[in-house]
């Protein structure tokens, strides 16, 4: 039997607005399983109190992949449809992560929308790990509105740039 999900691509989509330390585990499992991820950072983010621009949200996360040395690991802009952006990078593959029961319901649902799309898209729910369930970025963003300590949820280089932005207000 051969191992298929190796000998290929994945996507991890998000806002990662910010990065916190559940998406960085979920990043350094997947990048065990596949040869090569992708993770597709939203150019756009429609969530509340958007911290970052998509550029320095690239750069923390690049920053982190490097310093963990995730050398099969890439970080790209995501601006069209993920199901576009799969296959323009030749990938079949898309990882989620799910929190809770009510994270699956909206990611079953997009999953359903993207095999809709493209039928050869398949999305990998990935749980992530047990110290880390609860941790979530709109969590962090209200930390931050209320001057909470985030540094526990969020990866160094990132909670470096949350100090810059709280010194600034």
């Amino acid at each position: 039997m051969t191992n298929n999900m190796m000998n290929s691509t994945a996507v991890y989509p998000g806002t990662f607005d910010p990065m916190t330390l559940g998406h960085f585990d979920l990043i350094s499992r997947a990048a065990k399983l596949y040869d090569h991820l992708i993770v597709a950072v939203a150019s756009t983010s429609i969530k509340n109190g958007a911290l970052f621009s998509c550029e320095e949200r690239v750069e923390m996360i690049r920053q982190e992949i490097a310093a963990a040395k995730l050398t099969n690991v890439s970080v790209e802009v995501l601006d069209s449809l993920l199901v576009n952006f799969c296959k323009k990078h030749g990938s079949k593959i898309v990882i989620r992560g799910v929190r809770v029961y009510s994270d699956f319901e909206y990611e079953f649902q997009m999953a359903l929308t993207n095999r809709k799309l493209n039928s050869e898209i398949e999305t990998l729910f990935m749980m992530p790990s047990e110290n880390l369930s609860y941790v979530s970025a709109s969590m962090v963003r209200e930390l931050i509105r209320y001057n909470g300590d985030y540094t526990s949820f969020v990866t160094p280089i990132v909670a470096d740039r949350l100090t810059k932005i709280q010194e600034k207000s």
